[in-house]
């Protein structure tokens, strides 16, 4: 359909010269990933309203954190812009207003998107319209948007060539979404981008969509995270939030039993267990807390669980210039990124097959 019949009411608006018509992110056919109780809520927050109070202050503020959050749409518009409300004007000693607040664009399907740009808001304000395509021929393409990985977004919306067709996007060769569970480094810190972050990178390799459920410095194996996660139909969990456990105790204490109920619930569903990638600075800590997680995959294949993985965060940054991943020593800049989505990928690739095989679904 053309976009100038989707709402006759709309007003024509010039950005950089260009005219355009601006939908919300959320209007059909275009579809909004990433935010798995939108339907139900209809706001741009990860966790549901209903569950909002049985999680920690910490996790419920970093909830409106819009990382992971996708629109996908197909169209022949020549000119692309977005229109964005933030929720607050961030600023991070260590991370780009591209990363935590921007919007990256990727033109594509599957496994063949590729980075267009990046906008993103001036320093000092929470609003930003700019436009990320200009006198684009050759007919529908795939487009996907990413939102910001530390910002929260009160209003997102597209802006079309008015005589432009939208429709539907490619749909992923993987259906149900992977769900990552972690740290500040799964919700995306320091990504340059959005991209760029490791959980991305991984959802374009594999063309799956995705579920981040990072959440900086407060993913700490909570029962009612457990709970939530045990809910949703994946096709596959990453288990990362060893980073968040305050101590080794911490995540002893916590670590097996958070995964023993989601498996008790989801006695299928493959799930990935990460130790931390950053441990060159603490390296006895490191260990101890990796034979944590590994003790979980060892004692679940004991007890006959064919559909665990275990990857090991000591290789996860490489054998060269691994001092060159960091942007702070412990947040992974974009090459470490790189090097994490490649360590994890086989595992993930492996669960997935595994999980395609077992129900047929693709």
């Amino acid at each position: 359909m053309r976009i100038e019949d989707l709402d006759k009411n709309f007003a024509s608006e010039s950005v950089d010269g260009v005219e355009l018509s601006f939908l919300d992110a959320f209007t059909a056919p275009m579809e909004l990933g990433g935010f798995p109780f939108w339907a139900h809520d209809r706001v741009y927050c990860r966790l549901s309203q209903s569950s909002l109070a049985k999680q920690t202050a910490g996790v419920r503020g970093l909830s409106w954190h819009c990382s992971g959050g996708q629109v996908r749409f197909r169209t022949d518009s020549p000119a692309l812009a977005v229109r964005v409300e933030l929720i607050s004007v961030a600023h991070m000693n260590h991370m780009p207003s591209s990363g935590h607040s921007g919007v990256d664009m990727y033109v594509g399907a599957g496994a063949e998107k590729h980075y267009v740009k990046t906008a993103m808001p001036v320093a000092g304000q929470n609003h930003y319209c700019a436009l990320l395509a200009r006198g684009v021929g050759g007919g529908e393409r795939d487009v996907t948007l990413n939102f910001p990985l530390y910002n929260g977004v009160k209003r997102l919306e597209v802006g079309f060539s008015p005589q432009a067709r939208l429709s539907a996007p490619t749909p992923f060769k993987i259906a149900k979404p992977v769900l990552f569970y972690g740290s500040s480094i799964t919700q995306g810190g320091c990504a340059s981008r959005p991209g760029n972050s490791y959980t991305h990178h991984l959802g374009r390799r594999l063309d799956a969509p995705i579920i981040n459920f990072g959440f900086s410095g407060n993913a700490r194996g909570e029962l009612p995270m457990a709970e939530l996660i045990a809910a949703l139909d994946l096709s596959a969990l990453v288990l990362d939030y060893d980073h968040n456990a305050p101590n080794v105790e911490h995540l002893a204490a916590t670590h097996q039993p958070f995964f023993r109920y989601i498996r008790e619930r989801r006695p299928d569903l493959p799930v990935v267990l990460v130790t931390r990638p950053d441990v060159d600075l603490s390296p006895t800590d490191s260990e101890r807390r990796r034979a944590v997680v590994r003790r979980t995959y060892d004692d679940a294949c004991t007890a006959g669980d064919r559909h665990v993985y275990f990857v090991d965060g000591f290789t996860l940054f490489g054998h060269t210039d691994r001092d060159a991943c960091t942007v702070d020593g412990c947040h992974p800049n974009d090459l470490g990124f790189v090097r994490m989505a490649d360590g994890i990928e086989p595992a993930l690739r492996k669960a997935l097959g595994a999980y395609e095989s077992l129900t047929g679904a693709h």
